[in-house]
């Protein structure tokens, strides 16, 4: 597994001191770079997942293990006001959402 920024989505966390996903990042892989995050030696990554939740934008997803999500399967959370929303999307475009109360 691995996370993916995207940078088209992500806004940089602007007006803060350092974005969400960097400062939730405990092996503080995520640096800002040109106003987008960016994940430094993928490979030390844990897969934790914090970034995937605190990012506000949804600009950071994990790919799956084909064991897990099917064949080209990602991960994304939504965090909303009493729940996160998990959703794991395959290949094909179908996802399956998995509500968890906060």
């Amino acid at each position: 597994m691995s996370i993916n920024i995207n940078e088209n989505s992500c806004n940089g966390c602007p007006k803060r001191k350092e974005g969400r996903c960097e400062r939730i990042c405990p092996g503080n892989l995520i640096k800002r770079k040109n106003e987008k995050a960016v994940i430094e030696n993928k490979s030390d990554c844990w897969d934790c997942a914090a970034c995937v939740k605190a990012c506000p934008q949804n600009a950071i997803e994990i790919y799956l293990p084909e064991e897990i999500g099917g064949k080209g399967a990602n991960l994304l959370a939504e965090v909303k006001k009493n729940e996160i929303v998990w959703v794991i999307k395959n290949q094909s475009g179908n996802y399956k959402e998995y509500h968890l109360a906060r």
